[in-house]
């Protein structure tokens, strides 16, 4: 039977992996600051953006994804067509997912580069104007696509970011 002393001297054999694994993080190691888009934000950007296409005569669908790219608010407004959901969805995504807008990323497809060619082929990925990313700073937090205002789309997105911009600072 290990005495007492012989207990106590497994217990750091024990740890020291953990604490060598621990020591071999940089000095610099810390923890992510950040912000991310909260729900009121997400709502707001989507029901301006709805509006201001209203006020243009187009029933669009709005939706909002945050920074890992999952839907944080989707609106469908009275009459939008039954694909500008998903339309709206997939732009909000790719504009997330490149950090530019849509727009910017259809004129990379439409001029043959061949990356985004590629990318086309990924799930949620959609190279039509409409999508937004949502900026703080240099950093991306989300993105937000329109569908069902064609032209129009990327303009109304633009009056819903403008609605929260002291926000986004």
């Amino acid at each position: 039977m290990p005495s007492h002393r012989a207990k106590i001297a497994l217990v750091p054999a024990f740890l020291m992996p953990v604490l060598l694994a621990a020591s071999a993080l940089p000095a610099s190691a810390q923890l992510l600051e950040r912000k991310d888009l909260s729900y009121a934000i997400a709502k707001t950007i989507a029901e301006a953006a709805i509006a201001d296409c209203k006020s243009r005569g187009h029933n669009t669908s709005a939706v909002v994804v945050d920074r890992a790219g999952d839907t944080v608010i989707a609106m469908r407004y009275d009459d939008a067509g039954p694909h500008t959901m998903e339309n709206a969805r997939r732009k909000a995504y790719t504009a997330r997912a490149f950090r530019r807008t849509t727009a910017a990323y259809a004129k990379r497809l439409e001029e043959g580069n061949p990356v985004v060619k590629q990318q086309i082929t990924l799930p949620h990925v959609i190279a039509i104007p409409g999508g937004v990313p949502i900026k703080v700073g240099d950093d991306v937090i989300g993105g937000v696509g329109v569908s069902g205002s064609p032209g129009v789309d990327e303009s109304c997105v633009q009056a819903g970011l403008d609605k929260v911009a002291d926000h986004l600072k």
